[in-house]
């Protein structure tokens, strides 16, 4: 089978995001049968996938996501998709929780492709973006979480020492992770508006959650000149650096505030998205390396989501090994940020190799490609934006103050 991508995969997307999409409310679901609600940052990803087919649906499922967004500029990481009221705080319709804001990068990228979202999509953007900056922004000027889902990277081993579950498949069980997160919404604390604000013992400053806000910082602020947003951008793109780099793994850590311990260090790929934002080509160069190291996270169906050296790794289980597809885009920008063309292409043949291997999965075994999760679910079709840059426009990255060279949409 080819490595590259064919007009046969292209229409197994079309037909993916086709068959999950929810026409009377505006957005794909992730996977109808497991994840038959809207979550944020999947629907960012729909978008972009939408838009890199030329389909109109990509402005539409972009304003979805934007769409329960409260008057104070939260925005949730859920909508339901059904009437109920959920268990994720005290709000309708929604969840209190929120989610990596990939909306800016999304916006970006549509606009790039033809498709710019409307001035009411753009502003609620940046609304949301306000409201991390002025909610959530901890002393030390990093942006902080106070639940595992709010980070993206639910259960990873990061969490292990604020007590998730997660460290074996069989503590691992959806009951066993629902009760806990249940349990762990008891403690949380919600402001006026519902949003969830505090908790006694999970507080965290993530570096991939920082690098996230960073960098959909930078992209709004290049989509509408916007100066503020690039000297937001820049500053937390340097505490990221100050403050969370650790020098002996050679990765960006999470930092706790509340509770946790050791395992805030474990090193998993998420510590190499600091090189979407920072300036510095060492640390950029050095953490990226490690994506294509076999004793790291080098794997044949793409980077595995812990080290392989490291006693959590475990290949088959959630957060603790196996290969996700969102991040692997995330991970093709950076490489495409710092001019790694090579790294950037031999990403996207991996990813294409996982996603066929797993039956389009949500995400899959970075050794062997068996899929695990939902399957199939909608952001695997992110593979048909990782196109080749010596044969393809590129998308934009985002270079807050970077040295490294920036392309055009």
């Amino acid at each position: 089978m080819t490595t590259e991508l064919t007009a046969a995969d292209r229409d197994r997307v079309r037909q993916l995001l086709g068959d999950h999409w929810r026409d009377d409310l505006g957005f794909c679901v992730p996977n109808p049968d497991t994840y038959p609600h809207l979550w944020l940052w999947d629907s960012c990803f729909h978008a972009i996938i939408w838009a890199q087919l030329g389909d109109p649906r990509a402005t539409r499922e972009l304003a979805a996501t934007l769409a329960g967004q409260l008057p104070s500029g939260f925005v949730p990481h859920m909508r339901y998709g059904a009437t109920e009221h959920g268990w994720l705080g005290p709000l309708d319709r929604i969840s209190s929780l929120t989610q990596p804001p990939m909306y800016a990068h999304a916006a970006k990228v549509l606009a790039g492709l033809g498709q710019a979202p409307a001035p009411g999509t753009l502003a609620r953007a940046r609304s949301g973006l306000d409201w991390l900056w002025r909610e959530r922004r901890a002393d030390n000027g990093l942006i902080f979480v106070v639940h595992p889902w709010e980070a993206g990277n639910d259960h990873s081993p990061r969490w292990d020492d604020f007590g998730a579950p997660g460290r074996t498949p069989a503590d691992y069980s959806r009951p066993a992770r629902t009760a806990w997160n249940k349990q762990k919404m008891h403690d949380v604390t919600f402001a006026a508006d519902g949003a969830a604000a505090w908790t006694p013992d999970f507080v965290v400053c993530p570096a991939a959650f920082n690098a996230y806000v960073a960098f959909n910082l930078a992209e709004l602020a290049d989509l509408l000149g916007d100066d503020e947003l690039a000297g937001r951008a820049a500053e937390l793109g340097a505490s990221i650096d100050d403050l969370l780099w650790d020098e002996d793994q050679q990765l960006w850590a999470d930092l706790a505030l509340a509770g946790g311990g050791p395992s805030v260090r474990i090193p998993t790929s998420d510590g190499v998205m600091g090189a979407l934002v920072t300036t510095d080509p060492a640390k950029a160069a050095a953490a990226l390396d490690q994506l294509d190291d076999p004793a790291r996270f080098g794997a044949p169906y793409g980077p595995a989501n812990v080290a392989r050296d490291h006693p959590a790794y475990d290949p088959a289980t959630y957060w603790r090994g196996p290969a996700w597809p969102p991040l692997n885009y995330l991970f093709w920008l950076a490489h495409r940020r710092w001019d790694r063309a090579e790294s950037a292409a031999g990403l996207a043949r991996q990813t294409l190799a996982g996603a066929r291997a797993s039956g389009w999965a949500e995400y899959w075994n970075p050794e062997t490609g068996g899929g695990l999760g939902a399957r199939p679910q909608s952001w695997t079709g992110l593979v048909i934006a990782l196109r080749d840059p010596a044969r393809d426009h590129p998308i934009a990255a985002p270079q807050p103050g970077s040295t490294g060279p920036r392309r055009s949409s």
